[in-house]
């Protein structure tokens, strides 16, 4: 299966330490060889959203991409970060492949990434939401956006679409494993399988009083109360904990999460 890694903050911040781990999974710590991408938002186009995006995909394995040698070296700051690590079930490796994938809806990009493997679904799709490749990921992705812009409008409140967002994937989880990742500039919503037997999700929030922390799949430490500011809050979600020394929260089979400000909505 894909690895996945989300980030949402308060203030714009960089993934640099969590991205330094999450990469090593592509060949080296993991066997996800099958291509990579991240996606950063950015901007102050309005109030409750950044518009901006800046999107990078690879289809060489993470641990040896020199652009992936890039982004681990250059703190890009963001308030939402999706990355994903590929391993592929269906489609072939090459660029068109790689998550995460990049819509367009109400004047906004939307970033799509998935982990799992869709038995069976082929759903009719309009002209507006085809897909570029052939995995089932981006099949979801397409049929989650139609579906969305039939359900409203205009761009809903964070909590309309996260209703949305429940009744879709609850829907496409009947074909098989469906962890998903997914933000439009405003929010982050991480999706876990209903599969009991499947990979799900985990999070973390990083507030005041920060502590230090360990990666997993490097020997590198960092202080995060040397680099962040105590109005900071920081939420990353992943599919294997990034950190040995963090207290990381397994999400419930099925289970929409939503993070804003850098913190889990309805906690």
């Amino acid at each position: 299966m894909c690895q996945l890694l989300g980030m949402n903050c308060n203030t714009p911040t960089d993934v640099t330490f969590s991205f330094r781990g999450f990469a090593q999974r592509g060949g080296n710590t993991d066997h996800h060889a099958d291509g990579w991408g991240i996606a950063f938002f950015e901007g102050d186009a309005c109030e409750d959203c950044d518009r901006g995006l800046r999107h990078f995909v690879d289809h060489q394995p993470a641990s040896t991409s020199p652009v992936a040698e890039l982004i681990s070296r250059y703190p890009i700051k963001s308030r939402n970060v999706i990355s994903h690590i590929r391993k592929a079930t269906q489609g072939r490796v090459a660029l068109e492949n790689c998550h995460p994938f990049v819509r367009e809806l109400w004047g906004r990009y939307w970033v799509f990434a998935h982990n799992g493997d869709l038995a069976d679904f082929a759903p009719r799709l309009h002209g507006n939401f085809r897909p570029v490749g052939t995995t089932d990921s981006e099949r979801a992705f397409c049929w989650i956006m139609q579906e969305m812009a039939k359900s409203h409008a205009g761009v809903p409140s964070v909590e309309e679409l996260s209703i949305t967002l429940r009744e879709l994937a609850a829907k496409i989880a009947t074909h098989g494993t469906f962890n998903f990742l997914m933000s439009n500039g405003e929010a982050l919503w991480a999706h876990a399988s209903s599969k009991p037997d499947s990979q799900i999700l985990y999070y973390v929030e990083r507030k005041h009083p920060f502590a230090h922390a360990t990666l997993s799949d490097e020997d590198v430490s960092i202080n995060f109360a040397d680099h962040a500011a105590r109005t900071d809050r920081v939420a990353v979600v992943v599919t294997a904990p990034l950190t040995t020394n963090e207290n990381w929260t397994a999400f419930a089979p099925g289970e929409l999460k939503v993070f804003a400000g850098g913190a889990l909505l309805g906690a």
